[in-house]
């Protein structure tokens, strides 16, 4: 089958067969289809979008060009949640532990930091002897055992997508959202979920920055899996300021630490994580509905059962056995901190969040191009949620930097971020379920 006549009929507005989507995603893999060919294939998508008929034979096309995981063996259900990305978002740090600690079995694969959100993976890798990426023998071993394990891509987990994905990011084809939702239920499909939660990000520090489109991704999402045989629900969820109070690498980890630990847990953080938890636990049916998968989550948390799934996990995969009760003397810590003093009196009345995400990178602790080393130990902590009164001179935040000249590109970046005037009306951070 010619891929030139494929990439023909996509681009007249055709509806692809499912041996046509085949071939096109064998050319992907197999290098047979030009990097040329690639991106007219994806620029065609990107313009005369999808039936999810054909999105759902695309994302099992490209599941299909790897491994693919088989849980079977497993005496409980395999569920698992994926974010599109926002600032201060750890919740997969403690959700997997959670869900583990409620009966299910979360074989969790993340990815790095991407633009100004910050990478599942990334965080992880601040854990010293944390083998993040290991063999599928040890993965399997750490799922069956433990519950969970956060874990990065393997080689050849959907290896079509990662080409597809390099591709569409140079030809400005990435917002397609056929084509994000084929590159997101592939890894999980591969993934051999029985079951996904989806968190869709939605405000000024999300790539779906307006409802209307986090709406329309979502629902593609949840119908596509679907389709595919993944049961699969979406939350959308507020990304207008950071989730956690704390945006970095090692700084998140502790913050997820004390999460679990029942030290300290942010507010807005606590009601994604356990609606998220909740969702997962209710789609697996290990609860009868989302309210009371909460409050199965909730108690776990509470009774500490989650923190310790934790800490079996990272000691399984390598980490300090005793993570959990001395993650501090562990972490990587900066030179320097810095408090970045309000300006004047009032309220937090709006955060540039992605401008949050961006001061991070320009600390280190991101990356402006992928071959770019990560500095775990940067970041942002004490950041002042919307709405909250402060008097001058109070600080919006901490900054955690190796340098003076770093941490004064990352002050005034702060402070350009954070705008004090009238309290805003705060909304709750789930803002829709697609379900």
């Amino acid at each position: 089958m010619l891929i030139a006549e494929i990439i023909r009929q996509k681009r007249d507005g055709a509806q692809l067969t499912q041996a046509e989507i085949t071939a096109m995603i064998a050319g992907v893999s197999d290098g047979s289809a030009s990097e040329g060919q690639v991106a007219a294939f994806a620029m065609a998508v990107f313009f005369q979008g999808m039936q999810p008929e054909e999105a759902a034979m695309l994302t099992r096309a490209m599941r299909d060009s790897g491994d693919v995981f088989d849980w079977s063996h497993l005496p409980g259900p395999v569920v698992d949640k994926h974010s599109t990305g926002g600032v201060g978002d750890n919740i997969s740090l403690m959700l997997a532990p959670i869900v583990a600690a409620a009966g299910g079995f979360v074989p969790m694969i993340s990815g790095r930091g991407l633009g100004h959100t910050g990478g599942t993976l990334d965080k992880m890798d601040t854990i010293p002897g944390y083998t993040s990426q290991p063999d599928n023998a040890l993965f399997n071993t750490v799922v069956a055992d433990i519950g969970c394990a956060i874990i990065g891509q393997t080689g050849n987990l959907a290896p079509a997508d990662k080409r597809f994905y390099g591709i569409r990011d140079v030809t400005a084809t990435v917002e397609s959202v056929p084509l994000i939702t084929a590159s997101i239920l592939s890894k999980k499909l591969a993934a051999g979920l029985g079951g996904l939660v989806m968190d869709v990000k939605c405000g000024n520090g999300a790539f779906m920055d307006d409802r209307k489109k986090a709406v329309e991704l979502a629902e593609s999402l949840v119908r596509v899996a679907r389709a595919a045989d993944l049961p699969c629900n979406a939350l959308i969820t507020d990304m207008n300021q950071p989730l956690a109070s704390a945006a970095g690498n090692a700084v998140e980890v502790t913050n997820a630490v004390d999460f679990l630990t029942n030290t300290k847990k942010d507010a807005r953080l606590e009601t994604v994580t356990l609606a998220l938890c909740g969702e997962m636990l209710a789609l697996a049916g290990l609860e009868n509905n989302r309210e009371a998968g909460i409050a199965k989550a909730r108690a776990v948390l509470e009774s500490g059962h989650a923190a310790e799934r934790f800490g079996k996990m990272v000691a399984a995969l390598g980490g300090p056995v005793d993570f959990m009760e001395k993650s501090g003397a562990y972490l990587a810590k900066s030179q320097m901190t810095r408090a970045v003093a309000a300006p004047k009196t009032g309220h937090v009345s709006a955060i540039a969040t992605r401008d949050i995400g961006l001061a991070v990178v320009e600390l280190g602790g991101g990356r402006r191009v992928a071959s770019d080393q990560v500095n775990p130990a940067v970041g942002l902590t004490g950041l002042l949620n919307l709405g909250t009164q402060v008097n001058k001179g109070d600080p919006l935040c901490i900054i955690h930097a190796d340098s003076e000249e770093a941490a004064n590109r990352a002050e005034a970046q702060v402070l350009a971020s954070f705008s004090i005037g009238e309290a805003p009306d705060i909304k709750d951070p789930i803002i829709e379920i697609i379900s």
